[in-house]
């Protein structure tokens, strides 16, 4: 680890006798635990269309946010200014907000400390690009997906980097810190044929560097990718509605789980009895064939980190085992207020946000079964490969996700793309239905984002081929 993969407070403009005594000032009678969650963030971003660039942007923000807890209350402050001044300021309103009177209690000597891990080596010089490097990029991704067909009419692509470095002081004296790069390029192509107009996305990314998008020419798969689901999509037909099995292929579908299951395991919503799957530990929820994991340990993946935004070591946590529900995804707070294991999943925003249990990498494990042969399996049936939007209740696990990629599945054969399927379900009864999961697990390509309370964070998701035997889906034909 380099010394500013210590994230030392030097790097904030204060000492530990600055945050020692902000802590005193919240860390005071009935406040269960205080933190100072310190970060400084760069964001570059180019996004170019019809062979022009659209937009070039840099950002960089600095601040803290003071929270504290006491019982299921929290009282949270920040600032953008990091001074010691400031920071008494913030300590004394997130104090207020718990509602916690003054009162003497020790602050533990500090324990500095660094990540057990370094899932993703990178200082600040290899994550500098040059702007000209990003907008070179793109002209190339435009090129070659209007290379690729005429019926290309218009090219979006966009290139995203940041770089943050956080550190995370704790009322029970610890100090970690970790410096945080991440990348994503996505590309969108138009394809118009005789008025018919289509769309089709692809992109990439995780914590990785430039170097990541260019060797072995990655980026022009992703062109190519975007290309052909908007050439595809000329051709589809209208979707057939009405109740059958589907398929999932591997990778991206796995947003399902993440949406209409992975959200629903969080605890904070388990706490509040408001999920579907609250009260339900160590009972049935699935089929035996689906084991479900969220793992924020895996090296460069999107939503992985060396510690989550309260400086807790991520995890790799089994939510679901062989269908029985074995735990839930936590935070501090609500590990603590529901007495079961804390995870690693305090994840926020940014320095103004309060952490909250969210996910990381969220995938179903392999299983046993041959892709062709789950395939071959059904009579008739949609094959999802890929998804545009969906929305989820988690309060009964309804979710609804439109399909960007789908095919029918006639007498074992994939045959016609269609356009327009969407499916319709629950989750928790969903997996009951899974009948064969295939030996095929895939993670998604890196660019996944997940919202919450307002907050949106990085992701990945994951699964194998799987089969559901049966799934209302909405489409145009009867």
């Amino acid at each position: 680890m380099t010394t500013e993969s210590h994230a030392e407070l030097s790097h904030f403009g204060v000492t530990e006798g600055d945050i020692t005594h902000a802590l005193r000032k919240v860390n005071v009678r009935d406040v269960d635990y205080a933190d100072l969650y310190f970060e400084s963030c760069r964001n570059e971003s180019v996004s170019m269309e019809e062979g022009l660039v659209k937009r070039a942007v840099k950002s960089i923000s600095q601040g803290v946010g003071v929270r504290a807890t006491a019982g299921e209350k929290t009282g949270f402050a920040y600032s953008d200014d990091i001074t010691r001044r400031d920071l008494e300021l913030a300590a004394d309103a997130a104090r207020y907000i718990a509602e916690s009177p003054q009162g003497n209690r020790p602050v533990p000597a500090a324990r500095r400390s660094v990540p057990k891990r370094d899932l993703y080596p990178m200082d600040r010089a290899r994550a500098d690009v040059a702007t000209a490097e990003r907008v070179d990029l793109l002209s190339r991704l435009d090129e070659e997906a209007r290379r690729i067909d005429p019926r290309i009419k218009n090219v979006m692509a966009s290139f995203n980097t940041e770089f943050k470095v956080v550190v995370v002081v704790t009322s029970e004296g610890q100090i970690v810190g970790d410096v945080q790069p991440l990348a994503r390029l996505q590309v969108t192509c138009i394809a118009e044929e005789n008025g018919n107009r289509q769309i089709g996305s692809f992109g990439g990314g995780g914590r990785i560097g430039f170097a990541y998008f260019t060797e072995s020419d990655r980026f022009l798969h992703y062109a190519k990718e975007a290309a052909r689901q908007a050439l595809l999509n000329l051709r589809a037909v209208e979707a057939p509605a009405g109740v059958m099995p589907v398929v999932l292929d591997g990778g991206w579908p796995g947003i399902l789980l993440h949406e209409a299951i992975g959200h629903g395991l969080e605890a904070d919503f388990n706490r509040r009895k408001t999920s579907a799957f609250s009260s339900l530990l160590n009972q049935r929820v699935a089929s035996e064939l689906c084991t479900i994991v969220d793992d924020g340990t895996i090296p460069l993946r999107r939503g992985s980190l060396n510690m989550d935004d309260e400086g807790t070591p991520t995890s790799r946590t089994v939510l679901i085992e062989k269908g029985i529900l074995r735990g839930y995804i936590t935070d501090k707070l609500n590990a603590r207020l529901m007495g079961i294991p804390l995870t690693g999943n305090g994840r926020r925003e940014d320095f103004q946000s309060v952490p909250l249990p969210r996910m990381t990498n969220t995938f179903m494990l392999a299983g046993e079964s041959d892709p062709q042969d789950i395939i071959k399996s059904v009579k008739r049936g949609l094959y999802a490969v890929s998804f545009g939007g969906g929305q989820v209740d988690i309060t009964n696990g309804k979710f609804v996700f439109s399909a960007s990629e789908a095919y029918l599945i006639e007498d074992g054969q994939v045959t016609k793309p269609v356009k327009g399927a969407t499916l319709i379900g629950n989750g928790p009864d969903i997996l009951t239905k899974v009948s064969m999961v295939g030996h095929d697990l895939t993670l998604d390509e890196g660019i996944g984002t997940c919202g919450k309370d307002g907050q949106s964070v990085p992701v990945g998701v994951g699964l194998p081929t799987i089969r559901i035997d049966e799934i209302t889906v909405g489409g145009t034909q009867g």
